[in-house]
């Protein structure tokens, strides 16, 4: 009686919804098509115009503002009244502020807006990643890769929620965030600002931050919401040379297959807003790009939303690609493209001058300015903007509170992974001798990485003092007598990213040689972007010869990751007895690997990535050719080309798990059928621990050489000691798809594999 009672109330409910969200959606396109038939060229591009907040500040250029930052008056109004500029953008001298001056700052572009003749409010955007990163005294999240490592996509939606509530009460309403750019290349400097190299892995979690973002429904309105912008679309973090803003050779069908996935299902989850891919695909500059832009993402995805440029990509259309003669040109081909906002983000003058010439003259049709400015404002109005143009930090009390940091240092210590753990050395006893040693041993700085405070990470040490570095966190954990610090390398703090120096190297031997255990912290210092372009995918020469030489005394060491993204550790893999994976954990990093290192936290992380074992053998999970193919000719065994350090998905803990009852629902699948499977898993250790479930799916003949598998479905579940759950999935011939080279997605009747853990079991696909 209660189930039909329930599904009387949803059956009277949802079109109550649907029919308030119509109703709703319809009053948003009449208030935009009513200030549209006020609005004049010069406002409709205004609107169309993004700037950085340096432009309107005061200093020698409006490239650079002084400190502490004050507006320059004149060129505030210069820029939102004379101009109309519709959005501002990025903090100010590269670095965070309070809420109490972001709130000020907003306040003020705000009060000038309001001096328009049409008082149509500015939207402000910010990177807020991994948290309101660029706000003092904000909860600070593990960056998108470490997320992706616990398999949990509650993780995601609480960094999602609580930066939008932190980035609100800053006053700011927009935010470039979730990155889903397919992660299958670790050379690439952003690889860890996305969700790793798996599509559906991306698409999961990239959901779950839209959710967290912008509301279970489209509610972004409320003070505590803001519109998201997914980036970069499409196909923009695998270069051929795997460096930042460098040109990528993609094939359609595998641009649709493996990279477009996570953005449609954003889109379907609602998001606002989209940034376009700043690099070439197939030669093609990606934001003069008609087919991507307007063909695929407004047309094919039906999306409602803005798209903006990313920083000076439309200018790059001259200066960097050399598709356009001059600024007007490439103005011209980046808005007939599908471009609706532009991301100048100084030289507003030229641009507005421009766009407005180029429609008088034909050039640019005036219906394509409207389509752009209808996006823009249609936004601003469901953002409530008009209403309530400027949110303040006093209404918003559980701003970096403890509720928050609890969320975030949850979300570290489920995803650090565990990759080798010789003889069960950890976790450590509590009574030992430990030197701590390593670059990143005693830093802030490298466990939050890039896009923290300021664009690079470098001003992190300035804001993050009052948590714990790895270093600390260990001393709090087993007290101060027992540990000893001597970082052996460090990093040398220039305008360069990359540069280290021994520091009291023969120290920290000498050191080693005492302890019972060292625990050498090694990895990457923080870069974001193009500044983080390497040439060597191998862990630096020093950090080498550090973990050598103490690899060579004899004692137990415990290799301890912090990097954005796998640096190739071969040569001193062996000399190691465990391994830790920490990614990029954040502020509360070195206090969840502490747990973990003493046993206080069970260790579940798995790799988003596959993590190579040379930089010259970068080869994804999901490959061509079986590891099982074993021709009699050795210079022909493919399997030597997928050779990885760790394989995707791998992780170990300090408890066994055994995976059991592998059963189909059927041994057919035919035509849109689900097809149901359950697998049983037993915690066969003496510890409490999560375990996360993995479901792969092998096409076993296809007309295009089928992955070797393919992630399908996926759940994290915690046992105790000598429990059993049965976990169950469900997936139909959708989720076995594969796009051909017509660039159609389709499923070919046939044979298929389905793997859980070590157990595999087969059916059978008909139409």
């Amino acid at each position: 009686m209660i189930k039909n009672t329930s599904f009387f109330f949803l059956l009277c409910i949802v079109p109550l919804l649907i029919s308030c969200n119509n109703e709703n959606k319809h009053s948003i396109d009449k208030k935009a098509d009513e200030l549209m038939s006020q609005m004049t060229l010069e406002e409709k591009v205004g609107q169309m115009t993004q700037i950085t907040l340096d432009a309107i500040g005061n200093g020698d250029s409006f490239f650079e503002s002084k400190v502490p930052f004050e507006f320059n008056t004149a060129r505030l109004r210069k820029a939102i009244v004379e101009y109309k500029v519709g959005s501002v953008l990025n903090t100010t001298n590269n670095y965070a502020l309070t809420p109490t001056k972001w709130n000020s700052i907003i306040q003020t572009i705000q009060q000038e807006a309001e001096k328009t003749r049409l008082k149509i409010p500015v939207i402000y955007g910010i990177d807020a990643i991994h948290g309101s990163n660029y706000a003092e005294g904000a909860t600070l999240f593990p960056h998108e890769i470490t997320l992706a490592a616990s398999f949990n996509p509650e993780n995601v939606y609480n960094m999602a929620n609580v930066s939008a509530y932190e980035t609100r009460a800053c006053g700011i309403p927009w935010n470039f965030s979730p990155i889903l750019d397919l992660g299958a290349d670790p050379r690439f400097s952003r690889q860890y600002e996305g969700f790793g190299e798996d599509p559906y892995l991306l698409t999961v979690m990239g959901e779950q931050a839209i959710k967290g973002y912008e509301g279970m429904t489209d509610s972004i309105s409320h003070p505590t919401k803001l519109a998201s912008c997914l980036k970069h679309f499409l196909g923009y973090s695998v270069p051929v040379s795997g460096k930042d803003r460098t040109p990528a050779f993609i094939p359609n069908h595998i641009l649709r297959e493996y990279h477009l996935p996570q953005f449609k299902a954003a889109i379907d989850a609602g998001s606002e807003s989209v940034m376009i891919n700043s690099g070439l695909i197939n030669g093609i500059s990606v934001h003069a790009s008609h087919d991507i832009i307007t063909k695929l993402l407004k047309e094919e995805l039906g999306f409602e939303g803005v798209v903006v440029s990313d920083w000076m990509d439309i200018i790059n259309l001259q200066e960097r690609d050399k598709i356009a003669i001059d600024n007007k040109e490439a103005i011209k081909l980046a808005i007939n493209a599908g471009i609706d906002m532009s991301m100048v983000p100084y030289d507003y003058v030229n641009f507005c001058d421009d766009l407005i010439t180029l429609v008088k003259n034909g050039e640019v049709k005036e219906s394509r300015i409207n389509d752009a400015v209808r996006r823009i404002l249609k936004m601003k109005i469901k953002l409530g903007l008009f209403e309530n143009p400027v949110t303040n930090i006093t209404n918003y009390p559980n701003y970096g509170s403890e509720k928050f940091a609890k969320l975030a240092y949850n979300a570290a210590a489920d995803a650090i992974t565990l990759l080798k753990n010789n003889d069960n050395i950890l976790p450590l006893k509590k009574n030992i001798k430990v030197l701590v040693t390593g670059p990143n041993a005693n830093s802030m700085r490298t466990l939050n990485g890039g896009w923290s405070y300021s664009w690079q990470g470098d001003k992190v040490e300035r804001f993050a003092g009052r948590y714990n570095t790895i270093f600390e966190a260990i001393q709090h954990k087993i007290g101060a007598g027992n540990v000893n610090f001597i970082p052996g390398v460090s990093y040398i703090e220039t305008g360069r990213y990359f540069e280290e120096e021994e520091n009291q190297f023969q120290q920290a031997l000498n050191a080693a040689k005492k302890a019972d255990i060292v625990i050498l912290c090694l990895g990457e210092n923080t870069y974001t972007e193009k500044p983080g372009d390497l040439n060597d995918l191998n862990l630096s020469s020093l950090q080498s010869k550090l973990a050598t030489e103490i690899g060579k005394l004899g004692k137990p060491v415990v290799l301890v990751l912090n990097e954005g993204r796998p640096r190739c550790i071969s040569g001193i893999e062996p000399l190691m007895s465990a391994v830790i994976q920490t990614y990029l954990p954040g502020n509360y990093g070195g206090d969840a690997l502490a747990d973990i290192l003493f046993g206080d936290v069970n260790p579940s992380g798995r790799l988003p990535y596959t993590y190579p074992a040379y930089p010259n053998s970068i080869v994804n999970y999901y490959h061509k050719f079986s590891e099982e193919q074993k021709p009699s000719e050795g210079a022909y065994k493919y399997e030597s080309d997928y050779n990885p350090q760790y394989y995707f998905g791998f992780g170990l803990s300090y408890t066994t798990f055994k995976y059991s009852n592998l059963k189909l629902s059927t041994q057919t699948l035919k035509g849109d059928k689900a097809l149901d499977i359950s697998v049983d898993i037993t915690n066969t250790g003496a510890r409490s621990g999560k375990e996360s479930v993995l479901l792969f799916s092998s096409d076993l003949v296809a007309s295009i050489s089928p992955d070797v598998k393919r992630l399908r479905r996926f759940t994290k579940i915690h046992l105790e000691p000598n429990e059993t759950k049965t976990v169950r999935f469900s997936i139909t011939s959708k989720d076995l798809a594969f796009v051909n080279t017509d660039n159609s997605w389709v499923t070919e009747p046939g044979q298929f594999d389905l793997q859980i853990a070590d157990l595999k079991a087969k059916f059978t696909y008909t139409k």
